[in-house]
């Protein structure tokens, strides 16, 4: 099995936008006022969007515009859990969960077991799994200085009833990484992370034309190699390419009614790779008065030689017209021009034509 990662690297650009809100501010003289999500790096101030909000965005994507059929979510007291169930329900697969439960134990007529009392026995089904897709928060690449603008209910008798939120202008970057060879593959041994299938989970994965494969990394008490459970290969390449496809579409963001921002990705960077550690982090960064963006010709030529040996296949990055200015257009095209397998195109270009070589790394 190899272990091949989709990495990506974003950039959005949002004018007056308040994306991801962190409750009542302390700081601000209205009773009725909202903060946004900020964080402070070196002594500056930096908006962000949570990783969990932007899964969400990504799974809401899924869900409208490619079709998927997401799993419920289920409330148990004060517990909630999806049906944790990724041969049925592709963001299981892809976003992971976790469920502990237990259920009663059927014998091989399907009929419940019973103790020397009567009562039915039970066994924990409890199913864990690592999400295939990892993903940053999307932070702002210079500092930025908030706005807390006054607003007011339009439409009321007698006295206003005013409130405030926190407002900016950024350009933010994010991260993600896909791991190819464990989306549609299911670990189903007794451990944190790897029981993904519960034993009936795995009989309806074979009987929907799964296979078993051996785990390399992992071996039972005998020396002898795990099971994986892996579903069949163009189910895999139509999660995989829809979950990077959706990065086309994607919206959300809070206040969207009167703050509504583009979150589509106005930069991309998307790469193969043999490890899991991201490259692209530094290749744009703050400019000299820290509130400017620069793009960095040297480091993104640096990640493409220090990991040339890392990299599968062509490397794809894809930019909206008119989001960098002539300066950094023309260093960007430079760089290219230096690696055969770099090729700049449009940021829907550049995501449907990873999308058209993935396939050829994504295992039988």
């Amino acid at each position: 099995m190899i272990n091949l990662k989709t990495q990506g690297f974003i950039l959005i650009d949002v004018d007056v936008a308040a994306l991801n809100n962190a409750g009542n501010s302390t700081t601000s003289s209205f009773d009725n006022a909202v903060a946004t999500k900020s964080i402070r790096k070196n002594g500056m101030k930096h908006t962000y969007v949570s990783g969990q909000a932007w899964r969400h965005w990504w799974r809401d994507t899924l869900q409208k515009q490619l079709g998927w059929k997401i799993s419920p979510v289920i409330r148990e007291k004060k517990i909630a859990f999806t049906e944790a169930n990724p041969v049925q329900y592709p963001d299981d697969d892809i976003f992971g969960y976790m469920r502990a439960a237990k259920a009663e134990v059927l014998d091989k007529n399907g009929d419940v077991v019973k103790d020397k009392k009567g009562n039915p026995k039970m066994e924990n089904v409890t199913v864990t799994r690592v999400s295939p897709l990892k993903n940053s928060a999307i932070v702002s690449v210079s500092s930025v200085s908030t706005e807390e603008n006054w607003s007011s209910m339009a439409r009321q008798d007698g006295d206003s009833v005013p409130y405030s939120k926190e407002e900016y202008s950024a350009i933010m970057k994010g991260m993600f990484a896909l791991d190819l060879s464990m989306a549609g593959t299911f670990a189903n041994y007794n451990k944190t992370g790897f029981k993904n299938l519960t034993d009936a989970l795995r009989l309806e994965a074979l009987e929907k034309g799964a296979t078993e494969i051996p785990d390399p990394f992992v071996t039972n008490g005998k020396g002898e190699a795990q099971q994986l459970v892996r579903l069949p290969k163009a189910m895999r390449t139509r999660r995989i390419t829809d979950t990077i496809k959706a990065l086309k579409f994607i919206s959300g963001g809070a206040m969207q009614t009167s703050n509504m921002a583009d979150v589509a990705p106005k930069f991309i960077i998307l790469s193969t790779m043999t490890v899991g550690n991201h490259p692209f982090t530094h290749i744009f960064t703050s400019g000299v008065n820290k509130q400017t963006v620069k793009f960095n010709a040297e480091g993104l030529r640096e990640v493409l030689e220090d990991y040339s040996e890392q990299f599968k296949g062509n490397i794809y990055i894809g930019v909206r017209s008119g989001f960098l200015d002539r300066e950094d257009t023309n260093a960007l095209e430079d760089v290219v021009k230096k690696f055969e397998h770099v090729h700049l195109k449009t940021v829907n270009g550049a995501v449907d034509s990873y999308c058209e070589e993935i396939e050829k790394y994504i295992e039988q």
